[in-house]
């Protein structure tokens, strides 16, 4: 997906579009302001994979960006890359969720972790965490950044859920619960923020080319017993038609169009990007 924002078109809900051809990043080849221009965003997993191509994204546009992640290190790098403010948080936490920043305009949800187990064998305390990282975490963000824009009058969550917030796989059971819920959380803040010109929205990528997605190879090739070379093919791309991974600056020009002049009108949904997964 590109950002094909007409030249100098005058959005309806946010700052004037800027003059020349916008590039899919967000920037303008003629220099100058940019779409999101005195826009202020918050990216958890900014660190890497999906919320660092989030975070590059989104500050090429224009956005002053918050970058959250567990490492410090990471969104120190990612921050320092775009100009942006590196924050350390351990998601998991209500306490360090509620320490950062309150006014942001653009919110992704991005961080998330993974455990492959069957049921029977699969540790509650891991399943728990997962539920707090990637449900009750953007909830609590929501919660805190809502406020700021209802004020505005403008607000765009996108919440990085999953083909697995729609589909289902075996051993990926906490992974899959919190994928769903997302989607349902998502679904909420739409109708609440309808009045207040905010959005919500579910980006739904297939498997990404992230650090997430290497560490569920090397799980996938210890429960089915193949070497990992053959976990792509055979098993992670097994009911995916285009047979690759998505990468993730794929991910983030979806993103950077939901935060456009023209999508005020989008809101509620799920936009899938899983290679046609969920066609069959």
């Amino acid at each position: 997906m590109t950002n094909s924002w007409p030249a100098g078109t005058p959005p309806l809900d946010g700052p004037a579009a800027p003059e020349g051809p916008t590039a899919v990043d967000g920037s303008t080849a003629l220099g100058g302001p940019t779409a999101l221009d005195g826009r202020t965003a918050l990216v958890t997993g900014g660190g890497s994979g999906i919320g660092r191509a989030c975070a590059v994204a989104l500050a090429a546009a224009g956005a002053d960006v918050h970058v959250v992640d567990l490492d410090g290190e990471a969104a120190k790098e990612v921050a320092e890359r775009i100009g942006g403010r590196a924050h350390v948080a351990d998601l998991a936490d209500p306490a360090a969720v509620d320490a950062l920043p309150a006014t942001a305009d653009v919110l992704v949800n991005s961080a998330g972790l993974q455990h492959v187990a069957p049921i029977p064998e699969f540790p509650a305390e891991r399943f728990v965490r997962i539920q707090q990282v990637m449900v009750t975490a953007p909830f609590l963000l929501m919660r805190r950044t809502l406020p700021h824009m209802y004020a505005r009058g403008w607000g765009r969550i996108i919440n990085i859920s999953s083909v697995h917030g729609l589909r289902a796989s075996a051993y990926k059971s906490a992974y899959v619960a919190a994928k769903h819920g997302l989607e349902g959380l998502s679904k909420v803040a739409a109708l609440e923020g309808a009045p207040h010109g905010v959005t919500s929205n579910c980006v739904d990528p297939g498997y990404v080319r992230t650090p997430l997605v290497e560490g569920q190879i090397r799980d996938q090739a210890a429960v089915h017993g193949v070497p990992p070379d053959e976990v792509v093919g055979d098993v992670l791309l097994a009911r995916t038609p285009v047979k690759r991974l998505i990468e993730p600056e794929e991910v983030a020009a979806a993103v950077l169009w939901l935060c456009g002049p023209h999508t005020s009108f989008v809101t509620g949904s799920s936009l899938s990007m899983d290679g046609g997964w969920t066609a069959q």
